[in-house]
């Protein structure tokens, strides 16, 4: 009867480099050669050996020579052997590592961590669906073909092509079909693919100049700047981007917004400007990149379709699992028009080399099997309740400080008197506290007026850390009467 593959893995046992050279028999030779393999430290204490009969036909010695070195080592008590357990090295068994001739750098302390993080960005890690991840993992390695397991398509697996057509259609109202998107490794990865990557790299999709909003993440800016692509900002107000000053913009290309939900002021992008940015996009010849950030989350008002569903062709909808699941997933989307879908292909290459197949092949499941929707279900009443503590202690604590953008997303801009934020901010991290002023997130050259604030994010604590970290806040807050030293 043929030997089983579990039978014959456990026979074979694992590999072992040992060198053997010098003088003496093979007996001894090997004998030197475990004894130095224990003292260099490459056999740690607890190490199972191979067994007698596999290290023998490694090496090519005869059975016996390979059995009567590990006797004579347990005799020595440089190994154990245990009924069951294998032979290993002993617990007590002498070993340093040689030492290196180079003088060690000093590695610095790392910083203390703060005692409560509040920074925009990141969910609840605490909240991941491990049980429910697991779960459909094991489902699409199941259901997966062999084919799977090969060199990865550049466009992303069809499964999960197919499954976000299907989602971002009935969650989204995305226009699009799976040949039309392009699976990612985030947000930041699909900008470089449009731009082309570091500055001279050439061959962009895209080009600028670019508008941006005046309010906005820093480093996807530096991105399209080491792309060589100049970015200008756009003025933010109530009715969100003011896309009307696009047309004063020489030789602009193409303008990035968050319509959803602006990122970091809250508020979307009114009916009335979304028409008119899809114009200008038509009538130009540009194109809108639509950052879909945080867009599932809503509290206060009916939900916000996408952009990209004015128009297909003229709009590039990207989006990710970084804020709804989370960013160690490392996986996004792009839904291109049709004229972009080459190009974008091109500069991604020929193999999947970015994302996870096998994250991939999960998320697919995860979608298609109602975990997605019922996930975020859940976090939504989550992040709602700690949005509604976080305005419960303003008003109780600081009813002189109003918080903004919080109808969605995952985090609120606390308005400051005027002249406060530095303050604040420092303040804040007197008390243990991280978080961000809405200064850091301010574009250089932008022209409309500053404001001061705190970018409050309300996502990232664990659940029974949340409440100390809003009351640490609160105490960090500047009093009713600040506004009145403010430039002193």
């Amino acid at each position: 009867m043929p030997e089983s593959w579990v039978n014959l893995a456990e026979r074979i046992g694992s590999d072992l480099h040992v060198e053997l050279s010098g003088p003496g028999s093979r007996r001894a030779v090997l004998i030197r050669a475990l004894r130095d393999a224990v003292r260099e430290g490459r056999l740690a204490p607890g190490s199972r050996l191979p067994p007698y009969r596999s290290l023998a036909a490694d090496l090519g010695l005869a059975r016996n020579t390979v059995a009567d070195a590990y006797a004579e080592l347990v005799a020595e008590g440089w190994l154990t052997a245990r009924q069951g357990s294998g032979t290993r090295v002993a617990a007590g068994a002498s070993f340093a590592r040689t030492p290196s001739r180079r003088p060690r750098t000093p590695v610095p302390a790392r910083p203390t961590a703060p005692a409560h993080n509040l920074r925009q960005g990141t969910p609840d890690a605490a909240s991941f669906p491990r049980t429910a991840w697991l779960a459909a993992a094991r489902r699409a390695l199941g259901a997966a073909p062999n084919e799977a397991f090969g060199p990865g398509d550049p466009r992303g697996r069809a499964e999960l092509r197919q499954a976000l057509a299907d989602y971002l259609a009935r969650a989204r109202g995305v226009r699009t079909d799976p040949e039309r998107i392009v699976v990612c490794s985030g947000f930041a990865h699909g900008l470089r693919l449009l731009f082309g990557g570091a500055r001279g790299a050439g061959g962009g999709v895209l080009r600028g100049p670019f508008a941006v909003e005046s309010y906005g993440l820093g480093f996807h800016r530096e991105i399209l700047a080491d792309s060589g692509v100049r970015t200008v900002p756009l003025s933010l107000d109530e009715q969100g981007a003011s896309v009307e000053e696009l047309t004063g913009i020489p030789r602009v290309r193409g303008v990035l917004l968050t319509p959803a939900h602006q990122f970091p002021t809250g508020g979307p992008l009114r009916a009335a400007r979304r028409a008119a940015v899809v114009d200008w996009a038509r009538a130009g010849g540009g194109v809108v990149l639509e950052d879909d950030y945080d867009g599932e989350f809503r509290y206060d008002r009916e939900p916000v379709g996408a952009l990209q569903g004015l128009d297909p062709e003229r709009v590039v909808y990207l989006g990710s699992v970084s804020k709804s699941l989370s960013p160690a997933v490392r996986l996004g989307w792009m839904v291109l028009p049709e004229h972009l879908v080459d190009g974008v292909l091109a500069a991604k290459g020929e193999r999947e080399a970015w994302a996870s197949v096998l994250d991939q092949l999960t998320l697919a499941d995860f979608i298609a099997s109602g975990q997605y929707d019922r996930h975020i279900r859940r976090m939504r009443q989550r992040y709602r309740n700690r949005r509604d503590h976080l305005v419960t202690a303003l008003a109780a604590h600081a009813p002189h400080i109003t918080a903004t953008g919080i109808a969605a997303g995952l985090h609120a801009v606390l308005r400051l008197p005027p002249g406060t934020e530095a303050s604040a901010v420092k303040a804040a991290s007197w008390q243990g506290i991280a978080l961000d002023g809405l200064a850091a997130f301010r574009h250089p050259r932008a022209t409309m007026p500053a404001g001061d604030g705190l970018v409050v994010g309300y996502s990232t604590p664990a659940e029974h850390a949340y409440g100390a970290a809003v009351e640490a806040l609160v105490r960090a807050l500047p009093p009713a009467d600040d506004s009145s030293v403010a430039g002193k």
